[in-house]
């Protein structure tokens, strides 16, 4: 007899590797023509299906839930879950499941790139240059600010924060800061060369603030106007983080009037909108969500997706869990 494989949905279009290997386990329904589903389109064709494969941008929550009472596990190809309702997902027995890890490396990568296009004026100066303004040298042209031997602050201090800070005092020579909810322990401190302060002297002292925090309800709008007003007028913003960790529009206008030298930002509040304000000020880099974009990485973060659907719906248990649903 041949057994009925569950039913999976992957919500937007990813490496045909990736689904060939879904296949042999799973009755998959793949978005191959990367649609933008509306929340009710998502949960029509969430119908019947036990688990998902989302990108971080849809959303599972309580009316989700209850439309698609057979989903029993959602898997994030991201390492922020913020799509996701955690309680709602551990009330109803829905595994949740996200990709950590596998990105760590290539976002700190982004993220110091971000820093040193911010603090070196990289893409100002190149719309300069290819808007034909470039017709003679003078020695203030796009000065920026100096990056090794500065004082890096790191806001989120997980994996990631502690590669950034690897880079940035080994690689930099800077002298790295940097504030969590938890105090790291003396081993990890030693091998980042980093020291834990408060968060107001975190902004009061850093050269380039990089934040690298998750966004949770009690992280919204962690750097506003006051926040931005205890940066030096030289200070650099960099957001690898999440979009709403930031008040853009408290940065746009503090950019404007100059009372930060520079931002770069990958994540923005509401995405992929961005806020208008933003585009129209010339001392920030921006960038389309994009830190763990090359196809190593992303191809990594799509298949532990694939493993933790596999593991949790085949083999009874997730890789990757975010919590711990009565089913489970």
């Amino acid at each position: 007899m041949t057994q009925i494989k569950p039913a999976v949905l992957v919500a937007r279009a990813i490496f045909p590797e990736v689904l060939d290997k879904l296949r042999q386990h799973f009755d998959v329904t793949s978005n191959d023509g990367d649609e933008l589903w509306s929340p009710q389109e998502f949960a029509q064709k969430l119908q019947g299906k036990a688990g998902v494969l989302t990108t971080g941008a849809e959303r599972v929550g309580p009316e989700l839930l209850a439309a698609c009472p057979e989903l029993r596990i959602a898997a994030n190809m991201a390492v922020g879950y913020n799509n996701f309702d955690i309680a709602a997902m551990t009330a109803r027995g829905v595994q949740a499941t996200n990709a950590p890890d596998v990105l760590t490396e290539t976002t700190a990568d982004f993220g110091f790139a971000l820093l040193m296009a911010t603090a070196r004026r990289i893409a100002e100066s190149e719309h300069y240059l290819r808007a034909g303004k470039w017709t003679r040298w003078s020695y203030d042209m796009f000065a920026g600010a100096e990056v090794h031997g500065s004082t890096l602050g790191i806001l989120g201090m997980g994996r990631i924060g502690q590669a950034i800070a690897r880079r940035g005092a080994l690689g930099f020579g800077m002298k790295v800061i940097y504030h969590n909810r938890s105090r790291l322990d003396a081993a990890t401190e030693a091998a980042c060369q980093a020291r834990y302060v408060s968060k107001d002297e975190l902004l009061q002292t850093a050269d380039h603030v990089m934040l690298v925090l998750p966004y949770t309800p009690d992280n919204h709008h962690t750097i506003g106007a006051a926040d931005i007003a205890r940066m030096k007028p030289t200070a650099t913003l960099i957001n690898i983080a999440r979009g709403g960790i930031v008040d853009d529009a408290a940065l746009a206008q503090a950019l404007r009037e100059q009372r930060i030298a520079a931002a770069g930002l990958d994540v923005f509040e509401g995405e992929p909108k961005v806020h208008p304000d933003l585009l129209t000020v010339p001392n920030v880099v921006l960038t389309p969500h994009i830190a763990s974009a090359t196809l190593p990485t992303r191809l990594a973060m799509a298949m532990l997706a694939a493993d933790n659907l596999i593991g949790y719906l085949i083999e009874g248990k997730a890789l990757t869990p975010l919590n711990h649903p009565a089913s489970a």
